[in-house]
């Protein structure tokens, strides 16, 4: 099966990723920048892409940007945050149409890098400072992103098991920063962040459509000019004593989250990562899954009970809707279940089931450019070269025996348990 295939190109200042494809009538360029997420940085990092985003000196203000995209047959241009292991990503996207479906012959997938070249290097500022009154703007909708988690249990009930769970390590630390050091933030400094991230960070670029790849990379390497810098090191998941704690919040809440954090001791790249994957699989990441069929269907304690895996960290998470006098007897199900993968409890059906399921889910994530992209980057990421076709072999290849395997190495970290005050012990 012709799956998609990245060329990667080695600059130094940044990696150029580009995939030709005719699957798609848009170009998408997206730019990632990555660093290891810190207390004394998170919280400008999180600051630093909206600000960027707001404008710059060609577009002094939101209305001129906007305006500048609709020129550009309506293109779309959009930040997000994530965080990857112990590593917090900026990604700067745009999504433009492909001239070669217009009468107009407008070379859009260059004005496109024009674009961004603008946002990233000429940001709205004097070349000391970003312009006050747009940071202050800026760190208040920060603040409300901080405290929409909190409003979001099912979000909030994800954070503090996280935080519990990797207390003192720099995955604890929320995406989005500390709330507490928003306030203190000046356009100065949070411009001297940005010249640094800007030349110290790892720097990816992608571009995906029907496009002329020497082409694209030749522009971009004038457009984009990142200063050359050392790759940094790729940092690994180390295995840590683990012993089981228990920890329970009380706040005014209808329904309990139960949450449950393993340590898979498996990480993207390792030889035994497709077998965790038809694992979470058949343990909770899908709708045949045993924790879906016995915690909810079957037995009725579960709002919503399922599992996912995070690929760069080694984590293992179980998220499950509870009514409180049910605690218990979840808690012992969600066991019960794991115990029973480890001992090879589950049939040829199940794994064919999962097995097609992932496959499916794969090559639909890869029938979006953004999808694709995310994929890819795992890569980057992770400093390991996994390509699709590999990745879909590997998985159709997991045997029974690897999928027990790879649950005995998954270890039960901490049980987080968020309830309302009745009857709570």
């Amino acid at each position: 099966m012709s799956v998609a295939e990245e060329k990667v190109r080695k600059y130094g200042g940044y990696n150029l990723h580009t995939v030709k494809t005719e699957k798609f009538k848009t170009n998408n360029i997206v730019v990632k920048w990555k660093a290891p997420i810190t207390e004394e940085s998170a919280t400008l990092r999180a600051l630093l892409p909206y600000v960027l985003q707001n404008s710059s000196n060609k577009y002094p203000n939101t209305a001129t940007l906007r305006s500048y995209l609709e020129e550009l047959y309506g293109a779309t241009f959009f930040i997000d945050l994530s965080k990857k292991g112990d590593y917090q990503i900026i990604s700067f996207s745009l999504e433009i149409a492909n001239e070669k479906f217009l009468s107009n012959p407008d070379p859009l997938l260059k004005k496109g890098v024009d674009f961004l070249a603008e946002i990233l290097f000429n940001p709205n500022g004097d070349g000391k400072s970003f312009v006050a009154k747009i940071v202050e703007d800026e760190k208040r909708a920060l603040k409300q992103r901080i405290q929409s988690i909190y409003d979001d249990k099912m979000r909030y009930a994800n954070f503090r098991l996280v935080e519990e769970m990797f207390k003192g390590e720099p995955y604890a630390l929320g995406v989005n920063g500390i709330a507490d050091k928003v306030d203190p933030i000046t356009a100065e400094e949070l411009y001297q962040y940005y010249e640094k991230s800007r030349q110290e960070d790892q720097i990816d670029v992608f571009v995906v459509g029907d496009i002329d790849e020497e082409e694209i990379a030749s522009y971009i390497s004038t457009k984009l000019p990142f200063a050359d810098r050392t790759a940094s090191e790729h940092t690994r998941a180390v295995h840590k004593e683990v012993k089981e704690k228990e920890v329970k919040e009380v706040q005014d809440v209808k329904q309990g989250k139960l949450h449950i954090g393993y340590r898979t001791n498996v990480v993207y790249g390792d030889e035994d990562y497709f077998a965790l994957q038809i694992f979470n699989g058949i343990y909770g990441g899908f709708s045949h899954s045993k924790l879906f069929l016995n915690v909810r269907e079957k037995e009725s304690l579960a709002y919503y009970a399922a599992s996912r895996i995070e690929s760069h960290k080694g984590l293992l998470m179980v998220l499950s809707g509870i009514d409180q006098q049910n605690y218990e007897k979840a808690v012992s199900i969600i066991k019960e279940q794991l115990d029973l993968m480890k001992k090879g409890d589950f049939t040829d059906d199940e794994i064919m089931q999962t097995k097609a399921v992932t496959h499916n889910q794969m090559l639909e994530t890869l029938d979006t450019a953004r999808g694709m992209i995310e994929v890819f980057y795992h890569n980057a990421v992770s400093g390991v070269k996994v390509d699709m076709s590999q990745w879909l072999q590997s998985i159709s290849k997991v045997t029974k025996e690897e999928i027990r395997s790879v649950a005995n190495k998954i270890e039960l970290d901490t049980i987080y348990f968020l309830s309302g005050s009745e009857g709570n012990n």
